[in-house]
């Protein structure tokens, strides 16, 4: 036995397959959108037979025909009131032809599903349906509005009856106006249509049905009243009874167009009561209209302002801030530059659009903007693409106009920066003179050397002209590599080659990377041997997140320990005036190995092995990083 109802989430799960489906999506009521996740496609819907689903692309052409049929039954139902000669006349077969339509579509209403709010399911069982549309005030409003009253009169007695009730009972068919309503909401929330012109277009709709239906009325009091002549249009208009119906029309729009912009021409004013007291009501409906109207007006037109209003209001504050403090031209420059960027670039990041979706979302869209880019980078060159998706997932994404400082030289290392699109120059200070040492591209890395070594940022890193980086932060870089050991060899195997082939006058800036690279070079202390023991050592130490040193490199899985060691007891740390910076090394895996280090870089063999304090080192895991050493 086949259920009654269907999971929305079983209807509809289906992969994003098209950019047809996507659409789809995009014009689907928010009443009856389906789960996280689904996508409404009409044409894979296990229904039951000559059941309709809600979403299909063909019932929904056909509820948009019928709104073309309700703009006509909108505007024939009050001028049928006001000249009755016409319902009785032409205008019969065609609302005969209208009325047919609804009809089709009340039968064909039985026949469509619907989502049930309280449990979210698909209903596709008929009595369910039915029930559900005759229980409610559609059915019988649809029913009324649909018959054709006065043609049943004439079937029924043989004769045309002209009376005013026909003409009211035909005012029913307003009823239908709920579907144009309901085609508006779906345009507005449809992101393939314009949402200003939709609303304007609504605005537009609403003012002139409010305009033909007063003006109708009003013809209709004209007509009705017992002394033609003592009335709006029969003081002008003498015998209008008899004249042309469109004469009759055009007076009557051009009185209440008038009369609606508050014009008031006074050519064509209420000459009884009944007329004056209409006009009353009319003027009151006149300004909750119009107020409506210039709301709506005023809130589109400021809402395409308001970034504009935000970014001079940005602005202002930073020249009063940048006054009041007396700021340098060029670090005001620098502000003005850095906001106007980051207003003229906010349709491309939306940070507060991304905030809002999913991390998987997010994760997604980086990869799509990313993932070549630091694939393509020196250092991450021959890793995991489990570890590079890890990484471009973390990373966020700045731009900078030109001549902008990204990085400053010998501040803290709290990030490093790839550069996704433009140019940045490597600068540093000597002696007050800024000096410029390499260009940096597309795929290239800037302040890694800081983060990854833990020391002040050796360089100034400023743009040449408009980039855009993106960047990961020291903590969460040390986060996602410390797992993937094997990763984390092959970074430093990449880092490593790197520093070899850097130019004379970078490695000038950094002494110590020259020594580095000779220990690396003729002691092999990262031979794959060593990285193994340090690695099952640092793997331990790093367990507990809270022991280990803030100044640990974020590789202290891979990467053996630096030290530095001196040629001399501590005591002798006062005599001592050229070597009292010791030398920088990477620890070995035994004491003999260090000793045998010493008296490589000193010229001479010591035994002991002593801290700053005096007290003698035995054990190599007991020392930390950067720890001083004294070998005597």
């Amino acid at each position: 036995m086949s259920s009654v109802t269907r999971p929305v989430s079983h209807l509809l799960a289906r992969s994003f397959s098209s950019k047809g489906e996507i659409k789809n999506l995009a014009s689907v009521s928010s009443s009856l959108l389906p789960a996280f996740g689904t996508v409404v496609g009409e044409g894979h819907l296990p229904l039951k037979k000559f059941i309709i689903a809600p979403y299909d692309r063909r019932y929904r052409l056909w509820q948009t025909f019928l709104v073309v049929l309700v703009v006509y039954s909108a505007w024939s139902s009050p001028f049928e009131l006001a000249f009755k000669q016409v319902a009785a006349g032409s205008l019969m077969p065609v609302d005969l032809v209208i009325d047919g339509f609804f009809a089709i579509d009340i039968v064909l209403t039985f026949f469509v599903s619907y989502l049930d709010k309280s449990t979210y399911l698909l209903v596709d069982d008929r009595k369910k349906i039915a029930i559900r549309y005759v229980t409610k005030l559609w059915f019988p409003m649809d029913v009324a509005s649909t018959l054709p009253f006065q043609f049943i009169y004439k079937i029924s007695t043989g004769e045309m009856h002209r009376g005013e009730v026909f003409g009211f009972l035909n005012l029913l068919r307003l009823w239908r106006l709920r579907r144009v309503s309901e085609l508006f909401k779906r345009l507005e929330k449809d992101t393939r249509f314009s949402y200003f012109w939709t609303r304007y277009c609504k605005l537009i709709c609403v003012t002139l049905f409010a305009v033909h239906s007063a003006g109708c009325f009003y013809y209709w009091l004209a007509a009705h009243y017992r002394v033609p002549e003592d009335t709006w249009i029969g003081n002008q208009v003498h015998d209008f009874e008899h004249r042309s119906i469109w004469l009759g029309y055009t007076y009557a729009m051009y009185w209440s167009i008038v009369t609606l912009s508050t014009v008031g021409y006074g050519d064509l004013h209420a000459e009884n009561t009944g007329e004056k007291v209409f006009n009353i009501f009319y003027m009151l409906f006149n300004i909750g209209l119009t107020s409506y109207i210039i709301g709506n007006m005023t809130n589109l037109i400021v809402h395409s302002a308001t970034r504009t209003f935000a970014m001079r209001d940005a602005i202002h504050e930073i020249l009063r801030y940048a006054s009041k403090n007396r700021l340098p031209e060029t670090l005001k420059e620098h502000m003005l530059a850095h906001m106007q960027l980051k207003f003229k670039t906010a349709e491309l990041q939306q940070q507060e659009v991304l905030e809002d979706l999913p991390k998987a979302i997010r994760s997604g869209i980086a990869q799509h903007l990313f993932h070549r880019t630091v694939e393509n980078t020196y250092m991450f060159k021959d890793i995991s693409q489990d570890l590079i998706t890890q990484l471009v997932s973390e990373m966020k994404a700045e731009y900078f106009p030109p001549k902008v400082d990204i990085i400053l030289q010998n501040e803290i290392p709290t990030d490093f920066y790839i550069l996704v699109s433009g140019s940045v120059d490597l600068l540093t200070y000597k002696n007050g003179t800024e000096q410029f040492l390499s260009n940096l591209g597309p795929a290239d890395m800037a302040g890694e050397i800081g983060v990854i070594f833990n020391i002040p940022q050796p360089f100034t890193v400023r743009s040449k002209r408009l980039s855009q980086v993106i960047r990961i932060s020291h903590q969460h870089f040390k986060q996602i590599v410390q797992p993937h050991t094997v990763d984390g060899k092959t970074i430093i195997s990449n880092f490593v080659q790197y520093l070899k082939g850097l130019k004379k006058e970078i490695l000038e800036e950094i002494p110590f990377i020259t020594e580095l690279l000779d220990d690396l070079n003729n002691e092999h202390t990262i031979s794959n041997e060593g990285l193994q023991n340090c690695e099952a050592s640092t793997l331990h130490e790093d367990a507990n997140v809270e022991g280990t040193p803030p100044s640990s490199s974020p590789f202290s899985s891979t990467l053996p320990m630096r030290l530095i060691i001196h040629g001399y007891h501590p005591s002798e740390v006062n005599k001592m005036e050229g070597d009292e910076k010791g030398k920088l090394i990477h620890l070995p895996d035994t004491i003999e190995k260090l000793l045998t280090l010493a008296e490589k870089k000193f010229g001479k063999r010591g035994s002991n092995i002593l801290m700053a304090d005096g007290s003698q080192v035995e054990e190599l895991s007991a020392l930390r990083e950067n720890d001083h050493l004294f070998i005597c």
